[in-house]
Parts: C-alpha cells; sequence; structure tokens
C-alpha cells in the first residue's frame, strides 16, 4: 500500500480547554496546522507546546470561509490527504490507517465519514450524519461566510467515498456565543440568494431568534428556490413554518404545514411527533395519539443532520404514554412510559407518572 501524507489542518480562537485532547486524537497524522484567529487565552501556547504549527491571523472582517482557507494554505503542497477538523471534535483510534487504505483503494480526492454531532446525558450519540471534510490538498476551497462548505475548484471532478469505519465524535463549549452566525447567514444569503442550503439555515436562525414573521418568509423563500429539491430539509423548513405559526397562536396555519411537512417526507418520524404535540397542547388527544402511533412505525433513522432527538429519544414513549392515558388505554400507557424511563432514568415526572400508572393497572382502575 502507497504510504500517503496526511496533515491535519484547524481554526481556533480561545479554546484552551480542548487543545490536549485534540492534539491526543491527532497523533497519527503526519502534521497539525492551526490558524489562531485572536485567542486571548492559552490556545496559541498550549498548541505549540504540543509541538502543532500554529500562525496567528485576524480575519477582519470575520467569515468562517476564508479562515478556513487561511488555514488550508499552512498545509505543505506535498500533502496527499487534509483533515480539516476543529478543537472541539475527536477522531476515534485507528483513523489514519483506515484513511490511507480508503484512499489507495478507491482512487478519490474527498472522503464522507460518520459524525456524531452531539450526544445525549448517558454518552450516546444523539444526532449523527456524514460529513466530507477529508480531502487531497489540490482542487477544493471553502465557501459561505458562515456554514462554509468545501467545494471543488473549476476543472476538478470530485470523486467521492463514503464510511462508517472513521468516526469523529464533537464535544462543543456550549458556553460559546452564537451571536456572530444570524448577520453572517444574512451576508451569505445576500452574497448568492439562490443557495437553498444557507436560505434554510437563515430560516431556522431567524426561528431561534424568535423573529417568526422573518423566519416565516425566509423559509418560504427556500421552498420556492429550484435548487431546494431535498426533501428532508423542505420538510424542515416545513416544520419550522409551524412552529412560528403556532408561536404566534394561528394553529390552523401551523396544523396545515405540519401536514404538509408529512406529505413532503413521509418517512421522517419528526413532522408526525411535532403535530402530535400540538394536537396535545389543543386537547385533541385521541387525534394526537393516531400521530404518534404513525411516527413509532418508522423504525429506521437516517443518517442527517436534520434528525431531531426528541424523535427518537424517550420524548415519544413519553407522549405515548401521556395520550394512551387520557383516552384511557392505561396498560399501552403504563408500558409506554416503562420504556420512556428505561431510556431516561433520572426523570422526576417519568418516575411518578409510573408510579401512578402501576395502580391503575394493578386496579384496573
Amino acid at each position: 500500500m502507497k504510504k500517503l501524507k496526511v496533515c491535519v489542518y484547524a481554526i481556533s480562537k480561545n479554546e484552551s480547554k480542548f487543545v490536549n485532547r485534540f492534539v491526543d486524537s491527532l497523533q497519527e497524522a503526519d502534521g497539525i496546522y492551526v490558524l489562531d484567529t485572536g485567542s486571548s487565552d492559552e490556545t496559541v501556547k498550549l498548541l505549540q507546546d504540543r509541538g502543532v504549527n500554529v500562525i496567528q491571523k485576524e480575519i477582519k472582517p470575520w467569515r468562517f470561509d476564508v479562515a478556513r482557507n487561511e488555514s488550508l494554505k499552512m498545509v505543505p503542497e506535498d500533502c496527499d490527504i487534509c483533515v480539516c477538523v476543529d478543537l472541539d471534535e475527536v477522531f476515534e483510534k485507528g483513523w489514519r490507517e483506515k484513511l490511507e487504505l480508503i484512499w489507495n483503494q478507491n482512487h478519490i480526492n474527498r472522503l464522507k465519514y460518520l459524525y456524531h454531532w452531539s450526544f445525549d446525558e448517558y454518552g450516546n450519540p444523539a444526532v449523527t450524519f456524514y460529513i466530507s471534510k477529508i480531502h487531497a490538498r489540490k482542487g477544493f476551497l471553502w465557501r459561505h461566510p458562515v456554514h462554509e462548505v468545501l467545494e471543488c475548484e473549476e476543472n476538478v471532478l470530485e470523486s467521492n467515498y463514503l464510511t462508517s469505519d472513521i468516526v469523529v465524535n464533537h464535544y462543543p463549549d456550549v458556553t460559546k456565543s452564537r451571536g456572530s452566525y444570524l448577520p453572517l447567514l444574512e451576508m451569505s444569503v445576500e452574497e448568492d440568494p439562490d443557495d437553498d442550503r444557507n436560505m434554510h439555515y437563515l430560516g431556522r436562525e431567524y426561528m431561534y431568534y424568535q423573529k417568526w414573521d422573518q423566519a416565516i418568509e425566509t423559509l418560504h423563500k427556500h421552498l420556492t428556490l429550484p435548487k431546494a429539491t431535498w426533501k428532508d430539509e423542505r420538510c424542515a423548513s416545513m416544520r419550522f413554518m409551524a412552529r412560528c405559526y403556532a408561536h404566534k397562536k394561528f394553529i390552523d396555519e401551523a396544523r396545515m404545514w405540519y401536514e404538509k411537512a408529512i406529505c413532503e417526507a413521509p418517512y421522517l418520524r419528526e413532522g408526525y411527533l411535532e403535530l402530535a404535540f400540538l394536537e396535545y397542547e389543543e386537547g385533541n388527544y385521541e387525534v394526537a395519539y393516531s400521530y404518534v402511533k404513525k411516527a413509532l412505525e418508522i423504525l429506521e433513522k437516517s443518517d442527517s443532520y436534520i434528525n431531531e432527538v426528541f424523535a427518537w429519544d424517550y420524548h415519544v414513549d413519553d407522549l405515548l404514554s401521556i395520550l394512551a392515558f387520557h383516552i384511557g388505554n392505561y396498560e399501552e400507557a403504563y408500558e409506554a412510559e416503562k420504556r420512556a424511563h428505561d431510556l431516561n432514568p433520572n426523570d422526576e415526572r417519568i418516575k411518578g407518572n409510573l408510579e401512578i400508572l402501576s395502580k391503575y393497572v394493578k386496579n384496573k382502575v
């Protein structure tokens, strides 16, 4: 097998708490290159002490794509494989050998691999999908001010490969501000109004900021774009519009968009469950119950960032239990709450519900 030169590149700012874990997981690389964009803590010193190649440079005005492209420039020209990673991400051991084997056998210039974006409180992967930040040294550039994507340069043909053998775990600093994302997304959409991905992200960001009308308008724009053909993402835009309408107390409009979301992607649980929650809040228990049951018929979780944690954790059985209780199915309610408790044993409310339901089942109330 041909020996390949593998280098890691990254950007950093005030991430001293992650340095040692980051470097430890990347010891299999031939070199680590970090562009620090203005740390005021010990990030730079700690990286240098661990033998990392570090350059300090402020990016003004700030853009993620410019920063990543500057960090890519640090990688030697004779590198065969570039691995873009953030300091809050950790590669599982053995990744280098697997990477070289895949690269040599398949003659590729880009690799998709498994990414655990979040974990639950018990350490189990909560949201998992594939990312493709491993690529050849030549022919690739980052684009977009935020939610940046790696794209082939003109006249470069991309040859991709997907593997589940290489796994990266994400352990973010939840105290870090996302405050820069909204203006950067607005900039991104202004620069490229036909880009469906960032139009969707901008609408979602408006929703996070509780800018309900702007979110609805932007998400509707996303749905009208010619490139907006991915059903999973279209479904998410419809669900987010429904959430906004629900917050505005326009329940009929919310219900309509949840129904559209289900029609758009009937193979996803999220639409059924969000509509079930809405109907539950409206006191329509039998209708809500039917939607939860439909959601539970979907057994396969897609490998997409669109996945919502609540669609696959204890919330599903917990809601089913509450609804089954309301319509008089006490044994089903008890069994569902047992499953919810198994998934979330520390929840005091679920414990209490289980005790109450056990009495109903025992006494056949």
